[in-house]
């Protein structure tokens, strides 16, 4: 009997391990649309509610295999538990913010084409259209007193020409409009103008001409920066802002005016004025100015147009103004306006619109999402290590936010007392958003066990505790691949993080092919914490695929000096720093080495192309929205600027040797590893013919090459495009690599 009992406990053990098997699946394709993001995060004033918003992918019933984005806001009890969603529909809802005493909140919608703003009583009553402006509406911010709502809408040049309001005597621009042989005066729009008519007199011709265009028969371009995303702009657009009473049928009424935009507007405290960001220089053509500063407008609709410039420096940008509720302080950002490297943090004292004491805070990362909260007497406030002697020994104001750091995206908080910084969260996760009211931090995290979740945590972010889990159900039972870190010393000296994650199923003994997967930018960082990356890396090793990833010379969130690292050094450096990190992930035993392929896209579109011309390695490379001719590509981009910030302008002296050193497609004699090039049509930030030279002259040479153009797509596809489209993409991905190293779960070694 007792033998018996021996021969059950291994059966026993044997079924329980075959039943978690059988229950647990892998990251499907499809998962994309089942991912859920929290966003939007707002306090209450109370401290007992929360806002926020939940991103979601939605099937199209009436297309199928087609999908769309909503967003829609949702109210949380902080006593109970209990969430309600605010608004529901086919509509998105965006942009949620608090009154001052929290009876209701602003928020903005689409209405027949156009972003409004809405208010909604949170008493039971409906949501009302505050706003029917022809140009649109959007990012309302309540004023001090409740009373007002600031909010942004954007007019077009022709716009501006004609409107009275934000246009008195409808006068033209400082600047020049560089209408080759045209006066500023003679592209005014005149009340009793000559009819269009092509065999008419000179003026009549102009008016025929000047149809054609609004008839969208012809595109007539004299801007520097007439690209967009997916279209080109010929007609600048310019932000204005506006203040409108908090009730219905109330008229917006503009305060500012001109031929200039304003960003980033907030409320000072004393409700007299707003704060917003604009060029520095109102005479210079806002495509040629660089220089930003931030300004004070009068709140009072009654002088619109008035502006007093509170930080202002040549060579410099200011920027993310954010004056603390009590209107003594201000953080902001400010760095130099060309180059490379990022904004620094910085603070100053306020004394109504007069800034004093600024100063850049000592701080090598890209701060960002600036929060100030007043921290209750006795709670610490300075480092954890020894937060028992920092406790406040009365209520103060200290600034929180988020900076991208070695693979994630940590919070910290600023002590405004002794200008020390502390970092409450770990890179091993990211905070993607976040918001604190009088005793706890609420925050949207992504990890690699969840994309996005809602949390709340102490002042110092200690004790988290999850809220919501909108992902949880589809996430149960699924394999996921956890990544581990590596660091290589390149030979420049610095130290360049890496992760390998293993195939989601991974059976000891058997060898598996590995991915050198690489992000663009060439400034942007991956790592545990980077949100956009979670379903791509996960698909891959659940197909059976190693994965590896760096952060190479030229990322952000290692400091200025690493980010300054690939200055006219695209390709050799930066090669040398992923290719060690692939070095390192083959030395895995699980690793097949002679099945590597690699992919990357934006600049490691570019950086898969410079690989591969000069590294046999690879089985097979998928180059995505690359560039891959640097001296074309300041044609054929709006990221355009990044060729005179990185190597110079093509006719400046020596740039044109180091810009074609630095160009893939001047080795495209020696690619002869299968290559997949990828482009969105649209996309207008690196330029399609970017991918049709390579694939041309591949085809020329008669190297295994092959072309996906995507229909419509622009280049945010892997992030934010058309769903269908992302899924094909990670499938052609697959298939393509599956194509030469063949993967079936894992070989036996």
């Amino acid at each position: 009997m007792q033998h018996r009992q021996h021969l059950l406990i291994p059966l026993f053990l044997f079924w329980a391990a075959f039943a978690v098997a059988q229950s647990s699946t892998n990251v499907l394709v499809t998962d994309l649309t089942r991912i859920k993001q929290v966003g939007g995060i707002q306090a209450a004033p109370n401290g007992q509610q929360a806002l926020y918003t939940l991103t979601t992918i939605e099937p199209q019933p009436d297309q199928p295999l087609e999908y769309e984005y909503r967003t829609h806001i949702y109210l949380l009890n902080r006593q109970s538990g209990e969430v309600k969603a605010l608004t529901r529909g086919a509509e998105s809802a965006r942009q949620a913010v608090w009154s001052p005493d929290g009876k209701q909140i602003a928020f903005a919608r689409t209405v027949k084409g156009k972003s409004q703003v809405f208010v909604m009583p949170l008493d039971g009553g409906e949501a009302y259209q505050l706003t029917t402006l022809a140009y649109g509406a959007g990012n309302p911010v309540f004023s001090p007193d409740g009373k007002r709502v600031l909010f942004s809408s954007s007019a077009t040049f022709a716009d501006l020409l004609a409107d009275t309001l934000l246009n008195p005597g409808r006068k033209g621009p400082l600047w020049s409009v560089e209408k080759p042989g045209i006066s500023a005066a003679e592209v005014l729009p005149k009340k009793d103008g000559p009819k269009p008519n092509p065999d008419g007199s000179l003026a009549e011709i102009r008016a025929y001409l000047a149809k054609d265009v609004d008839d969208k028969k012809a595109k007539v371009i004299n801007r520097l920066n007439f690209q967009g995303e997916s279209t080109t702009e010929p007609m600048m657009s310019f932000q204005h802002l506006y203040v409108i009473d908090v009730r219905e049928g109330a008229t917006p009424k503009p305060i500012t005016r001109g031929f200039a935009s304003y960003q980033a507007a907030t409320w000072l405290p004393n409700g007299q004025s707003v704060l917003a960001v604009t060029d520095r220089d109102p005479a210079q053509h806002p495509d040629r100015e660089v220089d930003n500063a931030i300004v004070a407008i009068p709140a009072d609709a009654t002088t619109p147009g008035t502006v007093t410039y509170l930080l202002s420096e040549a060579g410099k940008s200011f920027g993310a103004p954010t004056p603390s509720p009590n209107g003594l302080k201000l953080a902001y950002m400010a760095g130099n306006s060309r180059g490379v490297g990022f904004p620094g943090l910085a603070l100053a004292d306020l004394n109504g619109t007069i800034v004093s004491n600024a100063k850049t805070i000592d701080f090598d990362r890209a701060a960002g999402n600036l929060v100030w909260a007043n921290v209750p007497a006795g709670a610490p406030v300075g480092s954890r290590a020894s937060r028992s002697s920092k406790q406040t020994t009365s209520a103060e104001w200290v600034l929180y936010f988020t900076a991208n750091a070695d693979g994630g995206i940590p919070l910290y908080r600023l002590n405004t007392r002794t200008n020390t910084i502390d970092r409450l969260t770990t890179p091993e996760s990211g905070v993607t958003n976040f918001d604190v009211n009088g005793s706890e931090i609420i925050f949207a995290k992504t990890e690699v066990a969840d994309p996005s979740a809602l949390y709340v945590a102490s002042l110092d972010a200690t004790a988290p505790k999850k809220l919501l889990a909108p992902n949880a159900d589809w996430l149960a039972g699924k394999v996921l691949s956890y990544p581990k870190k590596g660091v290589y010393r390149n030979s420049a000296g610095q130290s360049v993080e890496y992760w390998i994650m293993k195939p989601a199923r991974f059976v000891e003994g058997k060898t598996y092919p590995l991915v050198l997967n690489m992000h663009g930018g060439p400034t942007a960082m991956w790592g545990p914490g980077e949100q956009s990356m979670w379903h791509e890396l996960q698909y891959l090793c659940a197909q059976g695929y190693g994965v590896v990833y760096a952060n190479p010379r030229g990322s952000g969130g290692y400091g200025q000096a690493f980010q300054r690292a690939n200055y006219r050094d695209w390709g050799t450096g930066p090669a040398e720093d992923v290719l060690a990190a692939a070095t390192a992930a083959a030395r895995e035993p699980w690793v097949d080495t002679s099945r590597q392929v690699i992919t990357g896209g934006s600049y490691a579109g570019y950086l898969t192309a410079w690989i591969v011309g000069h590294d046999n390695r690879f089985k097979a490379a998928f180059a995505q929205r690359g560039v891959y001719d640097l001296t074309t590509f300041m044609g054929e981009g709006n990221a355009w600027a990044l060729v005179p910030n990185y190597f110079g302008l093509p006719w400046e002296a020596g740039a044109k040797a180091i810009l074609d050193a630095n160009s893939p497609y001047s080795f495209v004699q020696n690619i002869k590893t299968p290559l997949l090039i990828k482009h969105g049509e649209n996309d207008l930030r690196t330029g399609i013919i970017q991918s049709e030279m390579m694939y041309k002259s591949l085809k020329i040479l008669g190297r295994p090459v092959e072309y996906v153009r995507m229909p419509g797509a622009t280049h945010e596809l892997s992030r934010s495009g058309n769903v269908r489209q992302r899924i094909d993409r990670l499938l052609r991905i697959y298939e393509f690599f599956e194509r030469f190293v063949g993967n079936t779960n894992g070989q036996v070694k």
